[in-house]
This record gives C-alpha cells, sequence and structure tokens, in this order.
C-alpha cells in the first residue's frame, strides 16, 4: 500500500481538488481508497490572474514566471494540508493548472484549413514552413512539480501530458485508463462523463474479449465553462456558478438555439479530440449573448438553453461517436452536482440510467484528483498511463516527470 496525493485544477478554476489516497496494486487488480478529498479555492486575486491567462491576456515572461511559481505554492500548501491527521504521503501526482491548451492539427483537431494549408481556431493561417508536417499539440500547466516537490519534501510527478504529446496525441483525456480500471463492468457498457469546465467521457466497453483496446475517450464540449462564464456576466460577478441548478430550472430552454449552436464545428470532428476555454470561452458566450437577442430571453431562460447546450451535446456525442449506447452513465465533476443538467441528460437519454460515480463507491468530486494519483503511482511502476484509443496517441507511454523529493 502506498499512500498518493493527488492534484488538479479542472478548466473551471475554482479551486485545488485534493485527494490522498491509498493505492495497491498495479492495474487490474487496482485497488484504491479515498482517505481524505478537499477542495481549496485560489485567493480571489490568484484566480482572476489565472482565468486573465485562460482568456487571451498578455503578459510577460517574468509575470508569467510568478504565475507559474504562485500556483506551485498555492498546490503544495494543499498536498501539506490534506495530509493533517494521516500518515504522510510518500508520492505527489500534481496535474497542475492548465493556461492553455491546442490540439495537434488534422483528423480531431480544432483546426481544419484547406488543402496545402493548416489553419487555426480562428480560421486564420498557421505558417510551419512549406512541405513541413502538421505541428503537434502544445499544452500548458502552471504549478511546476520541482517547486512542489521541494517546499513538501515528496517526490512529485508532473507535467503528465507532455509525453501523450509527443507520441501524436492530443495530451487529453489522460483519465480513462484509470476509469477502465476501477469503473468497468464484466457485462454492462458505462460511459462516465465528467462534467468541469469542459465535458470528457470515457467509454468502457464490458470487461471481456480485449475490452481495453476497445475503450474509447474525448472532450466532448463545454461542462461549466459557458454557465459559470454567464453567470459571473449575468450578476456583474457577485456570483460564479449556479448553484444545483436551481436558475436554470426556473427557466425555460430555446431549443432552436441550441440547434444553431450544435451546427459548431467542434461537435461534429471525430474523435480524439479536445478543446478548452481557448474555443469555449468568453468570446463564445458573447457569441452566444449575441444569437440569443433575437429571442429576447431572460436571464433564467439564458442560462436553461446554455444548460441544454452541455447536455444536448454531450448526447449528440454519444449517438454519433460510440459503436453502441452505453447500459448506464456515471457523471463526475462539479458538473454532477448540477441537478438540473443531471435532470435534462436523463430526459435526453431516456431509459439510459443516469448516475454518479458516488453511486459505485468512487467519489464524484474527488475522481479525477485520484486519478492523478494514481497515474503518479503507475508513473512510478513504470506503467504506462495513457490510452491512445483516448488520445490519438501512437503508443501507450509512460506519463508525467519526476522530480524528487527532499525526503527521499
Amino acid at each position: 500500500m502506498t499512500y498518493v496525493i493527488g492534484l488538479i485544477s479542472g478548466t473551471s478554476v475554482d479551486g485545488i481538488d485534493a485527494a490522498l489516497v491509498d493505492i495497491s496494486g498495479t492495474d487490474l487488480d487496482l485497488k484504491i481508497e479515498l482517505l481524505a478529498g478537499e477542495t481549496y479555492p485560489y485567493p480571489a486575486e490568484l484566480r482572476e490572474r489565472i482565468l486573465a491567462v485562460c482568456a487571451g491576456k498578455a503578459i510577460s515572461m517574468a509575470e508569467l514566471a510568478e504565475l507559474d511559481d504562485a500556483i506551485a505554492i498555492a498546490f503544495a500548501q494543499a498536498a501539506q494540508n490534506i495530509q493533517n491527521g494521516h500518515k504522510p504521503a510518500s508520492l505527489i501526482g500534481s496535474h497542475g493548472q492548465t493556461v492553455y491548451h491546442r490540439p495537434p492539427e488534422g483528423e480531431g483537431g480544432k483546426g481544419r484549413g484547406g488543402e496545402g494549408e493548416t489553419r487555426g481556431i480562428d480560421n486564420s493561417p498557421l505558417l510551419y514552413g512549406r512541405g513541413s508536417p502538421a505541428p503537434l499539440g502544445y499544452s500548458l500547466q502552471l504549478g511546476r512539480g520541482a517547486v512542489i516537490a521541494h517546499l513538501t519534501g515528496i517526490t512529485t510527478i508532473s507535467n503528465f501530458r507532455a509525453a501523450d504529446i509527443a507520441a501524436g496525441g492530443q495530451g487529453a483525456p489522460l483519465v480513462p485508463r484509470v476509469d477502465a480500471y476501477l469503473l468497468s463492468h464484466p457485462q454492462e457498457g458505462r460511459c462516465i462523463q465528467n462534467i468541469g469546465g469542459i465535458g470528457n467521457v470515457a467509454y468502457i466497453p464490458p470487461r471481456r474479449d480485449n475490452w481495453l483496446e476497445k475503450i474509447l475517450g474525448w472532450d466532448t464540449g463545454p461542462g461549466n465553462s459557458l454557465l459559470d462564464l454567464a453567470v459571473h456576466h449575468l450578476t456583474a460577478g457577485a456570483k460564479t456558478y449556479d448553484e444545483n441548478g436551481d436558475w436554470a430550472a426556473s427557466g425555460t430552454p430555446c431549443h432552436p438555439l441550441v440547434e444553431q449552436w450544435l451546427n459548431q464545428d467542434y461537435f461534429h470532428l471525430p474523435p480524439p479530440k479536445s478543446t478548452g476555454r481557448e474555443l469555449f470561452g468568453v468570446a463564445y458566450l458573447h457569441q452566444c449573448l449575441k444569437d440569443a437577442e433575437i429571442y429576447q430571453l431572460s436571464s433564467a431562460d439564458l442560462l436553461a438553453t446554455l444548460t441544454e447546450l452541455t447536455a444536448a451535446s454531450i448526447v449528440h456525442n454519444y449517438r454519433t461517436f460510440l459503436p453502441q449506447m452505453p447500459e448506464q452513465v456515471f457523471l463526475c465533476g462539479g458538473g454532477s452536482r448540477n441537478l438540473y443538467l443531471k435532470h435534462r441528460l436523463q430526459i435526453l437519454l431516456q431509459s439510459i440510467p443516469v448516475l454518479t460515480t458516488d453511486e459505485v463507491g468512487l467519489s464524484a468530486d474527488f475522481k479525477e484528483a485520484i486519478a492523478f494519483a494514481v497515474l503518479a503511482y503507475w508513473r512510478n511502476l513504470g506503467i504506462p498511463g495513457n490510452l491512445p484509443t483516448a488520445t490519438g496517441a501512437s503508443q501507450e507511454v509512460l506519463l508525467g516527470e519526476i522530480c524528487l523529493g527532499t525526503k527521499d
């Protein structure tokens, strides 16, 4: 048994999810026990700085270095706090804070231009030289593992996405392999749907006959990102999210608007694919607000319509790209607590039960943090952490860079 801390702050930038996990086994015999889970909010000023960078604010290299250090310090403090009252951990797996994500160009990437020309999200040409291959993806997570290891004294594994991207993958989602070993079922196909700022799915077929090779995973589109941004906009910053989805539940979705939004290119790109606030961020919300003007929606109706987009885009992804619909869907992440969103998913999925991972013994709130504890544990054992069927990488690879702690 090994005590491992998993740390992650997702695209909602709500704070740092920390999980202290007791892990044993390897893969098929993997066992975990969540000893402690806590979310440590960012200081308001640090959160605003992160959100500004995610929204494309230009900063100097000195400011970037300072932000990187501030995030690392906050992650180290979370790691120290989560151990209070428990035996010290021997390993930390830190995903860090994503501030920029660019998938690889080409099939499954966010931008595809015409013949002989590679184009970005905004359809502008990306110049890489005549005859040069399409570039690898790029993903930047702040909160250096070396700083966390130095401050905590605990060996820290971080920068998990880099090796998958170097192998031609999206670098995301990285959790499906963990989901496979913790949440698969011998007879039932399952979708594990994480709803953070961005939604992502792991499709896990019944655990038989080369099942691991049939697992799929990709980012489905917006999760809470547009909802949180809309609440912030509608309340002039007084609120940052719609608790339980109560405000949205008091409104009525505008279905013609949802159908219009579902025409967005990303929803129709085949997996593997990944996305982030670079697409479903402030500029996207402003376009949604402009589109909604002719319908004269109330604030509640607007939130209901944005919630419907999240639900409908998830179901569209399932029906379009899965080999077959699952027997069950299990939600996790902050969006799993949005009761109205969960209700709309259940309506759209009809007879397929929509549950949370809590109901099969894995914390819906801290599943992503648990997953990065497992990925760090695997990296330490020399076990690959990615699934090429989910990320599009050319091969399985070891994920994460190791920074030794002073206690080792």
